[in-house]
């Protein structure tokens, strides 16, 4: 069973949350913790706490599975734009100068290597 974790209006470029979802993407849920937990970029803090979200409502949907049996991977994470917050800054001569202030949309779906088997087998 896949449990999924979304985060809306996440202050930061999606671009920028992008290079760290390509970090993460595929890999095995305690890797993955490990690489975010020691990357350098700002985004890498918000998608840990993402992903243990993730991995706990894993755990809500399968009461009896241990997450080291089950051997979690991340299934897919997304990274949509949201809103921008549009502000002015002066500029030389007293002109505004337009700032805008990115956010973006986290998805993450978590899912164990047995159900991924079990589903492409059934294919």
């Amino acid at each position: 069973m896949e449990a999924r974790a979304k985060l809306s209006n996440c202050p930061g470029s999606p671009r920028k949350m992008r290079l760290v979802a390509d970090i993460v993407r595929g890999m095995n849920v305690d890797q993955s913790l490990n690489t975010l937990r020691f990357t350098s970029k700002a985004g890498a803090r918000i998608v840990e706490k993402l992903l243990l979200s993730a991995v706990y409502n894993w755990r809500q949907g399968n009461p009896g599975a241990g997450v080291d049996d089950s051997q979690l991977i991340v299934k897919s994470i997304t990274v949509d734009q949201g809103k921008t917050l549009k502000r002015f800054r002066p500029a030389s001569f007293g002109r505004p100068h337009r700032i805008r202030k990115r956010m973006n949309h986290i998805t993450i779906v978590v899912d164990s290597k047995d159900s991924l088997a079990q589903n492409s087998a059934a294919e």
